[in-house]
């Protein structure tokens, strides 16, 4: 007995030893494999995988296209494959891809993926929540999406579904009815919850205390916050995963007197309007915007305040620019929306990557085009102008009211005067302003008032842009009520611009540190069309509103 103890135990330790051997050879096999084909090799047996890169993709379809991301920073993420040439390998990556992800492929052996995909195991459940993740199926949120058509239907469901449904049923909602923001305020006897849609809040429904702090645990552990901190903010994050898109909601958690107070902002990229000819932008303005953008170098600057759709434009103009034959890097805080094709990189702080630092950093990557978030200080100003002056197109966004400002506000930060007006190639001015809905829009003759107005915004750039209709009989639409837009008469919103670009004149202005009202004094000279005339000209073709127009500007 003891001797076949032994030798099976002698059999055992050599087939191990001939399994190792065979899988070093394996290992050595692939990775010369992977170096002929210029890309890196990966051995699990030594690299650890992280669960948060491998929960982006479904197990069974990470074993069905032979795939394990195992790194994720940021879109950054890194894939390990065993054939990249294999047909359901190659869609599964541009699956990926179309999800934002900026994909870095690598090779492994057979063996090592079956390590890799053996991680799945480690990856913990809450609930019908995977940690960091709303992982509801596109069956499942469709389900909802067709229960819900407006806020009426919402409240219904509220009211009818269990606790640990709802916040599903309220991301859902807000996806359905094209909601930016869902905020949660507790008050004595109970939650208020509102939707912002349109840039605007709205009701929704109340909340019982006792199922809003039941939502407030979950909102925490999806956004990998701490459940013991009640009288600190705390900002996080979450994906909800669909087969088409990954939805990233931004998650902002603040003490108040009756709790903690909620603020989750849903940044869905099909919502984005990534196209330039899509933004709402004049025929006039938008040919002189593209002829901006073809320059060699230069500094396009957007400015307005928070919510104006500043950010918006900049990826249009991005996207616009994005050719193969283009290297284009950004510096963002935070990354909104992740585009393919182009380097994205995010502020912080505590890693010593402010704004400054990381531009003189890209611009050490010999990129042709630069997007930086915002110019906030002196030193970011210098290196984003000085960047526009060597040979790149510097895009960036500049708080100030309206485009004139935007000379002063770079005085103001201490940019030296010389070298504003050749760095800046265009400055503009936005707002958003409410689409009024087109099922329920009503129309009206105008008032003499009212036309009074239209006259005096329109009259001096009628002939100009050959604005028709304007009568003291026209119509002019004002908003109606129906179930299509939540009875606000509003769906949708709209951008209103203004932008000139750097004359002689306004170059020689500039040398003399001039005001705000001087520089819009001479851009109107040359030829500039005001937002509020802008806005104007949107109320004379139907669009929007003169409430909406005196509401905004």
């Amino acid at each position: 007995m003891a001797d076949t103890s032994t030798q099976t135990q002698l059999e055992d330790t050599l087939d191990k030893k001939l399994s190792a051997i065979e899988q070093a050879r394996q290992e050595k096999d692939y990775q010369e494999k992977a170096a002929s084909l210029g890309l890196g090799f990966v051995n699990f047996m030594t690299t650890p995988v992280d669960t948060d890169a491998l929960a982006v993709i479904d197990e069974k379809e990470a074993r069905a296209a032979s795939i394990a991301p195992f790194s994720k920073t940021g879109s950054r993420l890194a894939v390990a494959v065993i054939d990249a040439d294999n047909e359901t390998t190659t869609l599964a990556l541009k699956k990926l891809s179309a999800q934002g992800y900026a994909i870095k492929t690598v090779m492994t052996s057979p063996h090592g993926l079956e390590i890799a995909l053996s991680r799945y195991k480690n990856i913990r459940k809450v609930e019908v929540f995977e940690l960091g993740a709303i992982d509801i199926s596109e069956k499942e949120l469709a389900n909802f999406q067709g229960q819900i058509k407006n806020i009426t239907d919402l409240k219904d469901k509220v009211t009818q579904i269990s606790t640990t449904r709802i916040l599903e049923v309220l991301i859902a909602g807000a996806l359905k009815i094209g909601a930016s923001d869902i905020h949660f305020e507790p008050e004595r006897e109970s939650a208020r919850l509102r939707y912002r849609m349109d840039g605007v809040l709205a009701d929704v429904t109340k909340l019982k205390n006792e199922d809003y702090l039941k939502i407030v645990s979950r909102i925490k552990v999806l956004s990998k916050l701490k459940l013991n901190v009640h009288a600190a903010a705390q900002d996080g994050r979450f994906t909800i995963r669909q087969e088409s898109v990954a939805i990233e909601v931004r998650v902002s958690i603040l003490p108040s007197e009756y709790g903690e107070t909620i603020v989750m902002r849903l940044l869905d990229p099909r919502k984005i309007k990534q196209n330039l000819d899509e933004l709402g932008i004049r025929e006039d303005l938008l040919a002189l915007i593209k002829e901006q953008l073809s320059r060699a170098n230069g500094a396009l600057l957007t400015t307005g305040p928070t919510g104006s759709g500043k950010t918006t434009s900049l990826y249009a103009f991005i996207n616009y620019l994005n050719t193969a034959d283009t290297k284009i890097i950004t510096i963002e805080d935070p990354i909104e929306y992740h585009i393919a094709g182009i380097s994205q990189t995010q502020v912080d702080p505590a890693k010593d990557y402010t704004f400054a630092n990381g531009l003189r950093a890209i611009v050490r990557q010999d990129p042709d085009i630069i997007l930086v978030g915002e110019i906030r200080d002196t030193e970011t100003a210098e290196i984003a102008l000085n960047a526009a002056l060597t040979g790149h197109i510097v895009l960036s966004t500049i708080h100030t009211n309206d485009a004139a400002g935007t000379i002063p506000r770079l005085i103001d930060l201490g940019v030296p005067s010389q070298t504003i007006a050749p760095a800046v190639n265009m400055a503009m001015a936005q707002r958003l302003v409410r689409r009024l809905c087109v099922k329920c829009r009503q129309e009206i003759t105008v008032t003499a008032e009212l036309y009074e107005k239209i006259v005096a915004q329109l009259g001096p750039i009628k002939d100009k842009l050959d604005i028709q209709g304007i009568s003291p009989t026209m119509k002019v639409s004002f908003p109606g009520k129906c179930a299509e837009c939540n009875e606000t008469g509003y769906k949708g919103r709209v951008g209103v611009y203004e932008a000139f670009i750097i004359s002689r004149e306004i170059e020689k202005m500039i040398l003399g540190n001039p005001s705000t009202s001087d520089i819009q004094d001479q851009a109107i000279k040359d030829g500039m069309t005001t937002m509020l005339q802008d806005a104007y000209m949107k109320l004379v073709a139907g669009i929007t509103s003169i409430e909406e127009i005196e509401r905004i500007l």
